[in-house]
């Protein structure tokens, strides 16, 4: 018995696997009684649960719950958490519903406690015999007692177990939400334009007004509309959205509202559409300026009446939905134009809010760089780049007529041709068609100025880079590859070839003249994943 009790707990100091730990530590138990049935029990909200069972038809009894309301001895236990022993069919206490699809029935039942170190009893075990008579369990006091040390021991360690898999559960779940929250596009920015809007759409958020989004392509109008559902009392159902403009408009409006079996050809099944799938949550309709009279007519009556009719179909359905919609076009002049529904307008318009361009917030590009040199080089696995004083400085004066999604673009690129930690005005020239600044009207002393190029006599600089030069002295004559380590050259050459083959590892490796392992090899040893 000894020699087996130390076996016992050097296996509950190695297993950590709450699964593991309880079959383990039960089969233990059965061995020290020479007995082959038993179970532990866990008490949940709803019951005690059973969360281990081993024995013949064990898979039977492993996760039934017993109600709190029901007779048993594994609640007995844990309730006056206290050792007993019942025997089935002349104790009360026996849940006998357990055993009616087991062959082989229990002959007495030997319960014990389960603690957690505050001495709580959070569980029970029991063991089992089958045999003619129950005779095979020792029920000695001085051989209980032990057993019940052993038990005490191992109840410890099962709930540390439980514990750890918890904690583990648990960060699993948080690295989930991280990996989720970096991989997000986030509203980034600390401008009076910029802040302002954001308010006036916190503030949107409160009501199931429609919203009309206006502003230049690439301010973030999506970004915007997620930002005002995930604020709503809407924000635990669908967020759905549709670009207007992307699709003809016979098929967006099978899209937006749905269609029945038989509805046109080819239509072989019903079809749910936008409207009906986001019951009780938000669309969102992109483009909305490019919609057709016809369809036009088909929304105004959702948003009027709150009824679509798929195609096809008789009867109207109600929806609840919340219409958020946004346009880089002048609605009025299309008014005017006889291109857009006036009627439509004033009903989409209800609650307008304008979204200013990147000129109209250059104090936030710094960091919008920043937030995109950061999430790239993540997720490229590489560290992030530094803008030189005198390249920011020039970025910050760029006109940025695509916006955030032209800013964020040209850090994509820029991350995979720039050489070095740095990223320098002269490499800036790779990027900008035409290599210089427009001014856009501003004044600039980078205006009308060509971009210097990589490998070009550059004049004297500061030794800082952050001053925007790189040595003492005239830079005349020297290579692209000067102040490079080797490793540097080799990852600057795999991302090349890996940007420009988006990422298709075997095409990469052939035009680099190396069979697919040796180039997948270099690119885990440099640290370089998609």
């Amino acid at each position: 018995m000894t020699r087996n009790s130390f076996s016992v707990c050097k296996m509950l100091t190695e297993e950590l696997d709450p699964e593991k730990l309880h079959r383990k530590f039960l089969a233990s138990l059965l061995e020290l009684q020479n007995v082959e049935r038993g179970s532990i029990w866990v008490k949940r909200t709803d019951g005690y649960q059973c969360v281990e069972a081993l024995g013949s038809q064990c898979e039977m009894v492993r996760g039934i719950t017993i109600p709190f309301d029901r007779p048993s001895l594994v609640g007995w236990v844990i309730e006056n958490q206290k050792m007993t022993i019942g025997e089935p069919g002349l104790d009360k206490r026996h849940y006998k519903e357990i055993e009616d699809q087991i062959e082989v029935k229990s002959r007495l039942i030997l319960c014990l406690p389960l603690f957690l170190k505050s001495g709580e009893v959070y569980g029970a075990l029991q063991i089992i015999d089958t045999s003619a008579g129950g005779k095979r369990l020792n029920l000695k006091k001085e051989y209980l007692d032990l057993l019940q040390d052993i038990v005490d021991v191992g109840s410890i360690a099962l709930s540390n177990s439980l514990i750890y898999a918890s904690q583990v559960k648990e960060n699993q779940k948080l690295r989930h939400v991280l990996d989720q929250f970096r991989a997000e596009e986030r509203l980034i920015g600390r401008s009076p334009a910029f802040l302002k809007a954001i308010k006036t759409a916190a503030e949107y958020a409160g009501t199931d007004f429609p919203v009309l989004l206006t502003g230049e392509s690439g301010t973030g109008k999506e970004l915007v509309a997620r930002e005002i559902h995930r604020l709503s009392r809407r924000n635990d159902r669908p967020f759905l959205v549709q670009n207007c403009s992307a699709i003809p408009d016979t098929l967006l409006e099978s899209e937006l509202f749905g269609y029945e079996r038989g509805a046109f050809t080819g239509a072989t099944r019903d079809k749910v559409g936008l409207f009906e799938s986001a019951d009780g949550g938000t669309v969102f309709l992109d483009e909305i300026g490019d919609m057709s009279f016809h369809l036009q007519a088909r929304i105004l009556r959702v948003v009027q009446d709150s009824e679509i009719k798929p195609l096809g179909s008789a009867r109207p359905r109600r929806v609840d939905v919340r219409i958020i919609s946004a346009t880089n076009k002048d609605l009025r002049e299309e008014i005017e134009k006889e291109q857009f529904r006036e009627d439509l307008y004033y009903r989409l318009n209800v609650l307008p809010l304008h979204l200013p361009s990147l000129r109209d917030r250059p104090e936030d590009i710094p960091l919008l760089l920043d937030h995109f040199l950061a999430r790239e080089s993540r997720r490229m696995g590489t560290t992030p780049k530094k803008l030189t004083r005198e390249s920011l400085e020039f970025l910050m004066e760029y006109p940025w007529r695509g916006n955030v999604r032209e800013l964020e673009n040209f850090v994509k690129h820029i991350l995979v041709v720039a050489d070095g930690e740095w990223i320098r005005l002269e490499d800036l020239g790779v990027h900008f068609t035409g290599g210089q600044l427009k001014g856009d009207g501003q004044r600039s002393r980078f205006a009308g100025r060509e971009l210097p190029r990589r490998g070009e006599p550059q004049p004297e600089a500061s030794a800082d880079p952050a001053e925007g030069g790189r040595t003492p002295g005239t830079i005349a004559e020297k290579s692209a590859f000067e102040g490079q380590s080797w490793e540097e050259v080799e990852r600057s050459y795999v991302l090349y070839l890996l940007d420009k083959h988006k990422w298709h590892i075997t095409r990469a490796a052939q035009e680099a003249g190396v069979n697919r392992s040796t180039f997948d090899s270099r690119m885990k040893k440099l640290g370089i994943r998609k």
